[in-house]
């Protein structure tokens, strides 16, 4: 069954409407399918999605971010690689089934995948924690990260939580610690890192993830410190302030952009992801096969480096200076050489306004 947002109530009933006429038996129980009019309605559904989606604000897509249809990191990884090998536990707690970590092939080629995974359904969210990962989730990563660095492995990271779980138990084994711990481990490998947010990347969660060379992001899908319900309880203690706090925080993929957060947009087929999951996950492997190949050449050391610098960069402002660098100062030496130059040079002058200025002392006396 489909789900529809709000702002989708026309296009609902124009679907409902294909649905009936695709029905192969009209009211008189005769065989009759008006194809003519179900290529109408269905170019009017286009061209309303295309406007709406053009025309989305930044709490409308925050909704389509989290759509309950949208595809999750599990498909991405089924659909975009091979010989995907699961490795589980770390070594110190247990299994968290919020993310999926494993070796793969991608045109052949050895690569480390990350998925924090939402999951589909009732009993799947539940068992995968609706994403949002526990401190043996990320020292599971870190694990795994340390050995595919060892390896020379690239690592690929898909990006789709609300937040690290905030549960007694997880404050218990050390969740800041080991979100910490996990952005540290990002930032030391020598192998190039690739994250691409799907669709929610909440706080502290997603960026221990997301410590990347590059960080792709579709384009329906937010990034944020905090969820836009969360920071309008805090500054407004009012939670349906959630679109002015959504505007606030820029947490779009456009506005990132521009302040260099992230480096690419990844598009989505009208109507977002989740109308069309094949060529969303099309577009998502040619952005990531065209990153990683950036880097085929790259020394580790560079790897490491361009990293740094990225995050080093952040945010960074160029200094302001009253005076210019390249300006020619006059030296205190020079003063007394230069007045003389300027009398010299205009002695004529000063000495038709001297004898002006004697003659009209005379006639005043």
């Amino acid at each position: 069954m489909k789900s529809y947002l709000e702002f989708e109530k026309d296009i609902k009933d124009l679907e409902e409407e294909i649905e009936k006429l695709k029905d192969p038996f009209n009211k008189e129980g005769i065989t009759e399918v008006d194809t003519q009019k179900i290529s109408e309605i269905q170019s009017q559904i286009d061209e309303k999605l295309k406007f709406s989606y053009s025309n989305l604000n930044e709490w409308q897509k925050t909704k389509v971010a989290r759509h309950e249809h949208r595809p999750k990191a599990k498909l991405f990884i089924e659909s975009i690689f091979s010989n995907f090998i699961n490795l589980s536990g770390d070594r110190r707690f247990g299994e968290d089934e919020a993310v999926l970590t494993g070796f793969a092939k991608l045109e052949g080629k050895s690569v480390f995948v990350i998925g924090q995974e939402k999951g589909d359904d009732l009993d799947s969210r539940l068992k995968r924690n609706f994403g949002m990962m526990r401190p043996e989730g990320y020292r599971k990563c870190i694990r795994l990260m340390k050995i595919a660095d060892k390896f020379n492995i690239p690592v690929i990271s898909f990006i789709d939580t609300p937040g690290a779980y905030p549960g007694i138990g997880a404050e218990q084994r050390g969740q800041a610690e080991a979100i910490a711990s996990s952005i540290e481990c990002c930032m030391s490998l020598k192998v190039p890192i690739i994250s691409i947010i799907i669709g929610e990347g909440g706080s502290g969660g997603a960026i221990a993830l997301a410590s990347a060379n590059k960080v792709l992001m579709l384009e329906n899908a937010i990034y944020s410190v905090i969820s836009p319900e969360g920071c309008a309880s805090i500054l407004w203690r009012d939670p349906s302030k959630s679109l002015e706090a959504a505007k606030a925080m820029k947490l779009t993929a456009s506005e990132l952009l521009k302040i260099k957060i992230i480096d690419e947009i990844i598009a989505e087929p009208i109507g977002g992801a989740h109308r069309n999951s094949e060529e969303a996950i099309l577009n998502t492997k040619e952005a990531l096969i065209r990153n990683l190949n950036e880097f085929e050449d790259s020394t580790r050391e560079s790897v490491f480096d361009q990293r740094k610098e990225k995050f080093l960069n952040v945010g960074k402002h160029k200094t302001f200076t009253f005076f210019p660098k390249d300006s020619e100062w006059i030296k205190k030496e020079n003063f007394l050489q230069n007045f003389k130059q300027i009398l010299f040079k205009f002695k004529k002058e000063l000495i038709i306004i001297s004898l002006l200025i004697l003659v009209s002392l005379l006639f005043v006396i």
